[in-house]
């Protein structure tokens, strides 16, 4: 929503500027160079990713559209529903979720937390985790090395699409002069025709280079910059899990571990030990009221 706010606010901002020293908004109304621009940048978008990368730039402006997804809300119902499923483990044994590993979305715990199931990184960061810990024989270290492995790799995969749209916005000034090339060879075609009409042809062709840098600067450049930050929200959340989890596997008992967890969860959204553990004693107290 902030983004969408952002882009209004560019625009207004550059426009009502405009308008201010009295000119004409009509003149900066250029379809043809928007179309250079805006095609050549396409082109260039499609030329040098595969199919998977443009696919990820799509939802990655999808989520920037949105706003962030990892607030402080997000972390204590993670906090929570790990509470809950640490406690059953260590109540019950790591066997008793196996089903909840293999099967996350039948999960008596998961199916809780639409959110958690909807996101299928750290959804399946988790299982494979859990799942790797039910199996047996493989140390915590190794534990630990298989996780930051994981991250790494979603890390890249991430970043990917990033760069790509960061690139297509560095290209975009020179396809905003390549427009107004193109606008300069048309003006000398209309050399001794009605001034009006050469200035207007003038116009245009600067307009090119306008648009090229707005886009740059105003729209592509900040939503790719968006993208990278929720790119890091995104593996500092899988970094508070693998540093839950990890504790867990030492041999910490469930509330150490959560706070742990919590310890790791960057400082604007981190919730307080008393936030924590309220949120993790009522769930308790809940559950032992419907079992009662």
């Amino acid at each position: 929503m902030f983004a969408i706010l952002g882009i209004l606010v560019v625009f207004a901002s550059v426009i009502g500027g405009f308008l201010m020293e009295k000119g004409r908004i009509e003149v900066l109304l250029q379809p043809a160079e928007l179309l250079i621009i805006a095609g050549a940048a396409s082109g260039t978008l499609l030329t040098a990713n595969p199919a998977h990368i443009l696919k990820a730039i799509l939802g990655g402006l999808t989520s920037v559209l949105k706003g962030a997804r990892f607030g402080k809300e997000r972390y204590l119902e993670t906090l929570k529903m790990m509470y809950q499923f640490l406690n059953k483990v260590r109540k019950e044994g790591l066997l008793s979720v196996e089903m909840d590993v293999e099967k996350p979305q039948e999960s008596s715990i998961f199916k809780n937390y639409p959110d958690f199931l909807g996101d299928h990184h750290a959804l399946d960061f988790v299982c494979d985790t859990l799942r790797m810990a039910i199996t047996g024989g493989v140390e915590p270290f190794d534990m630990d090395q298989m996780m930051e492995l994981d991250m790494e790799v979603h890390h890249h995969g991430t970043t990917q699409p990033v760069s790509a749209l960061a690139t297509t916005a560095d290209s975009l000034p020179g396809l905003g002069i390549v427009a107004a090339v193109l606008g300069v060879v048309i003006t000398m075609g209309a050399l001794g025709g009605p001034p009006e009409a050469i200035g207007h042809k003038v116009a245009a062709a600067l307009v090119g280079t306008f648009l090229g840098i707005l886009l740059c600067y105003g729209v592509v450049g900040p939503l790719s910059a968006n993208m990278s930050k929720l790119a890091d929200e995104h593996n500092s959340y899988l970094h508070m899990l693998r540093v839950l989890l990890l504790s867990f596997l030492k041999g910490s008992a469930p509330m150490i571990a959560i706070e742990m967890g919590r310890r790791a969860i960057p400082s604007h959204v981190r919730p307080t030990f008393d936030e924590m553990e309220k949120h993790c004693k009522n769930h308790a107290a809940a559950t032992e009221a419907a079992a009662a």
